[in-house]
């Protein structure tokens, strides 16, 4: 099998530019990490990060499948964003508007000094500002954290929008068809049962709620 995927049909769905998969993988908040062990094979559900032409990944030290990533073992990374139910007049036909990555390649494990940066990124890509906010890791915590880094190099995108499309004898039989739109959206935070009085929402998570409001009255 090609590590591209050259699809053998709907191959207008496939896209070669770089902006749409860096837009995909920055969008999507869990992938999925696919690796041979000997034990057979697996995929873990993961959080990641872009950092420019490569994804960050972390975890334990202690962590079998970690170590037998950083030794060089070959992964499939991928992810993807549903953005709508296509409801077509038959069964067959009913579908989603998606798009979806993946990455293939051998993760490297970064060194200590590269390590604290790469967390940092990490933290921002989930909430952006949050770094600042809090404290800087300890070397406890640093040395008991590994993060790897996956090259983006080799990687395929397939997206699918429109709407369904029905045989001619199909629509003439009457029913509805039609797009319905599928949209995350984050709630109020919710705070922490044992946060002390007085103590505000931070900057960053009030701006995560406030761009999500921006979006929903758009």
């Amino acid at each position: 099998m090609s590590r591209t995927l050259t699809p053998s049909r709907m191959a207008d769905r496939m896209s070669d530019d770089r902006s749409v998969l860096d837009a995909v993988l920055d969008e999507s908040l869990v992938g999925y990490l696919g690796i041979s062990l000997d034990e057979g094979p697996l995929v873990l559900p993961v959080s990641y990060a872009r950092d420019g032409d490569r994804l960050l990944f972390h975890g334990s030290t202690g962590s079998h499948r970690m170590r037998a990533i950083a030794a060089g073992a070959e992964v499939c990374f991928s992810v993807a964003v549903m953005d709508a139910l296509k409801i077509s007049r038959t069964g067959e036909g009913t579908g989603m508007r998606y798009r979806s990555a993946v990455v293939f390649g051998a993760c490297t494990r970064m060194d200590e000094a590269e390590k604290e940066r790469a967390l940092e990124v990490y933290l921002d890509r989930y909430l952006p500002g949050r770094t600042a906010e809090v404290r800087r890791s300890t070397k406890k915590e640093l040395a008991a954290t590994m993060v790897l880094s996956l090259p983006i190099e080799q990687w395929s995108v397939k997206t699918a929008d429109g709407f369904p499309s029905d045989e001619p004898e199909d629509i003439a039989a009457g029913g509805w068809a039609g797009v319905v739109p599928l949209r995350m959206v984050w709630e109020a935070p919710i705070p922490n049962p044992d946060l002390g009085l007085g103590i505000d929402v931070p900057a960053s998570v009030l701006q995560l709620t406030r761009n999500q409001a921006s979006g929903s009255a758009s």
